[in-house]
């Protein structure tokens, strides 16, 4: 089966202590900070925003912690990440809804500094806060002189943040990593005064996973309430399968088969109770037991919660209706985005086809079927237009049907996505940038190509290739982002020189292509045949349900 879902990249920089640590007044808590030597930036991390989901909060949605308990706290370091699988144990903890803020030294109490709001990636199974670092932002909008503060957090990973099955949907549990997300949020409504933000002037931005999520708030949320701006990289709320809850039922019942105490109610259909009474060592075994278990890379996902859920209907059913939140936005992916999740074995168009009725099924349909043979058709078993795109016969020693599958995968899953997302916004009359990122990437595999993630590095001032060009890309993303975060515009005229990133709109569908030889803005129209067909068959790939 061809993954839809991504793994994180670490980005983890060193934060060095000096002699005075900064503080801030939480209530009757003083938190003391952490001062970024050479940068003059300040840290606070590992602040808990919500109650400890554990014992008999466990799957239950996250109670907010507006105040801490004490006199002082140590906000340091980064608290710990979430259960995950490959991460020391001693690093992971169920104790783990904390929120992080990287702020300009010195900065009066009453600076209201626009904010940007961080949700790392990792296909809602693994990833932390503490991968990503900001200080490299923060100091640059401090250095053209639009100061912001940038301020990120963990949500619950695998069955504890995304609970499957139909016993998930009749306790409304649904989706619970979305909710750790806008309680986040909230506190920083509540809270983000005291470290000198606007809470009017939030812009929320993520990367795969965390784009998901970021989209899926336009559905039915309080975004609006919560943020002015969004910046979605690689991620739109059909990037994942869509489905009810009681499809994974499988993945949910493997999980509570590896927790020892409540094995023998895996199929019961009242799991909860007990799995509420076990201690966290055992949620974690039942957590690698659904991994290894899963018959797909990435069983824990966002999931169709009805009507009054976050995620009350397929996406373009939501954008048809018009009942969707209407907010400035950036949305963008890179040129190679399958090549990840394309299983390296893959040889034959047989198993490609099999592949888009297994992650589209049910309904396992004569349309279907017949879809799946156009796009092998759109999508032939021809190196020179696969994926890596531009290396034209070469197949790393790899089958050619590699490069035709990465393609196909690329596209279902994002670019076409990213496509009907900007079309719909514009069309909406809401303002829109879009974005190609295209800078080689030499320090990767030729065989992947410019790969889902790369353009992370870039976006946080620290890119992950050598070439010369690469340096002064990202200190021009950040411009754009930062320009973004502070005007709800990337031309804001302001700090380093940079070509005008024009608006994507109905007379106008153009991205910017982000490449450091080549920073041009291009036409919206690559590959449009497969795309047009892809978008035109929205319920086949629970983009849309059938009959709308």
């Amino acid at each position: 089966m061809l993954p839809l879902s991504f793994l994180p990249v670490a980005l983890a920089y060193f934060i060095t202590l000096a002699a005075a640590a900064p503080q801030i007044q939480l209530g009757n808590t003083t938190l003391i900070g952490r001062d970024i030597t050479g940068l003059k930036l300040d840290f606070f991390g590992g602040i808990p925003f919500a109650v400890p989901p554990l014992g008999q909060l466990r799957l239950q949605p996250p109670i907010l912690k507006a105040r801490l308990a004490g006199t002082t706290f140590d906000a340091s370091n980064f608290g710990f990440a979430c259960l995950q699988s490959g991460v020391p144990t001693a690093a992971i903890s169920e104790d783990c809804l904390t929120i992080n803020i990287f702020r300009p030294s010195g900065i009066a109490a009453n600076a209201s500094l626009p904010v940007l709001f961080w949700t790392y990636g990792g296909g809602f199974t693994a990833g932390s806060s503490s991968i990503y670092n900001g200080s490299a932002i923060v100091a640059q909008s401090v250095a053209r002189g639009t100061p912001l503060i940038y301020v990120s957090f963990n949500y619950r990973l695998g069955p504890l943040g995304w609970p499957q099955g139909q016993e998930a949907a009749d306790r409304k549990a649904l989706n619970l990593g979305l909710k750790d997300q806008l309680t986040a949020l909230a506190w920083v409504q509540l809270n983000i005064g005291l470290f000198g933000g606007d809470r009017k002037k939030v812009t929320v931005f993520g990367e795969s996973a965390g784009a998901v999520m970021t989209s899926i708030l336009f559905l039915n949320s309080p975004l609006p309430y919560l943020a002015r701006g969004a910046i979605l990289q690689s991620g739109s709320p059909g990037t994942t399968l869509t489905f009810n809850a009681s499809r994974r039922e499988g993945n949910w019942q493997n999980f509570v088969s590896g927790v020892s105490q409540c094995a023998s109610t895996a199929t019961s259909g009242h799991t909860f109770d007990c799995l509420k009474t076990a201690n966290s060592s055992d949620i974690f075994q039942g957590f690698l037991n659904s991994l290894a278990k899963s018959p797909e890379l990435f069983p824990f996902d966002p999931t169709l919660d009805g009507p009054d859920g976050l995620y009350p209907d397929i996406a373009s059913n939501v954008f048809a209706s018009g009942r969707f939140t209407r907010i400035p936005s950036i949305s963008g992916c890179n040129l190679d985005e399958g090549t990840i999740f394309t299983s390296r074995t893959i040889s034959s168009e047989g198993e490609v086809r099999g592949a888009i009725i297994a992650n589209f099924s049910p309904p396992a349909n004569d349309l279907l079927s017949t879809t799946a043979d156009t796009l092998i058709q759109l999508y032939p078993d021809d190196p020179t237009v696969g994926s890596p795109f531009g290396t034209g016969n070469q197949t790393f020693g790899l089958s050619s049907v590699y490069k035709q599958a990465a393609a196909l995968q690329g596209d279902l899953s994002f670019q076409a996505l990213r496509r009907s997302w900007s079309q719909t916004f514009s069309n909406a009359g809401v303002k829109t940038y879009g974005y190609l990122f295209t800078e080689p990437q030499p320090a990767g595999s030729p065989s992947i190509g410019v790969f889902h993630s790369s353009e992370i590095s870039f976006v946080f001032g620290r890119p992950n290739s050598p070439a010369p060009t690469a340096a002064k890309l990202s200190s021009l993303m950040v411009e754009y982002w930062v320009s973004f975060a502070t005007s709800l515009d990337p031309n804001d005229g302001i700090g380093l020189p940079r070509p005008h990133w024009d608006q994507y709109t109905p007379n106008n569908e153009v991205l910017l292509q982000l490449n450091g030889a080549n920073l041009t803005v291009i036409p919206d129209d690559y590959r449009k045949a497969q795309i047009d067909f892809i978008n035109s068959r929205p319920a086949v790939f629970h983009h849309r349900r059938e009959g709308v």
